[in-house]
């Protein structure tokens, strides 16, 4: 895994193996922050990164300058993972050890970008929790986006919020807004 732009760029992170993890690709990474860099500026960007795993998407965020990113994950050696590697790199990524729907339960937090990257076998009513929570909390701040990562096996778009899917080798990312 390596960060693709910004302060720490090309920089190599390698995550200990026992980690129960399956970390977004480099190619479908650079896909989504391509898509992301065109509708936003990162400096200005609070971001929550669900089931956060390795941190690979709190880092591209923090390297690009977003100075409110949130890692949440349920395994405490991700969340270890995440908070060393991140202090190694002077990265301002604050770690939450908590299982993701008791966080989306009791969040206080709002996010311009909200990403989630649960494990691919979800049900699919599973996968609509997280956009149902994150709307009924009101989670995103106006014109926020839920980004949820899935294998291409899934289909989110019934649900009310569904902008639009983008398909990367297996993985699929569900855009939805808030456009309120």
């Amino acid at each position: 895994m390596r960060i693709i732009s910004g302060t720490h760029k090309g920089k190599r992170l390698i995550a200990p193996k026992k980690l129960p993890v399956r970390p977004t690709t480099d190619m479908a990474k650079e896909a989504l922050f391509n898509i992301l860099n065109n509708n936003f500026q990162f400096s200005h960007l609070s971001v929550l990164d669900l089931f956060s795993g390795t941190g690979n998407i709190a880092y591209e965020f923090a390297s690009r300058g977003s100075e409110e990113v949130t890692a949440v994950d349920a395994n405490f050696d991700c969340v270890k993972f995440i908070k060393k590697t991140s202090n190694e790199l002077d990265l301002n990524i604050n770690t939450i050890k908590s299982d993701v729907f008791k966080f989306l339960e009791k969040a206080f937090v709002k996010a311009d970008i909200i990403f989630a990257d649960p494990p691919y076998d979800f049900d699919k009513e599973k996968f609509l929790k997280i956009p149902e929570l994150v709307f009924e909390k009101n989670l995103l701040n106006h014109n926020g986006q839920l980004i949820i990562e899935h294998s291409k096996h899934t289909d989110l778009s019934d649900f009310p919020n569904f902008r639009e899917g983008r398909r990367y080798g297996g993985s699929v990312f569900s855009f939805f807004e808030n456009a309120e």
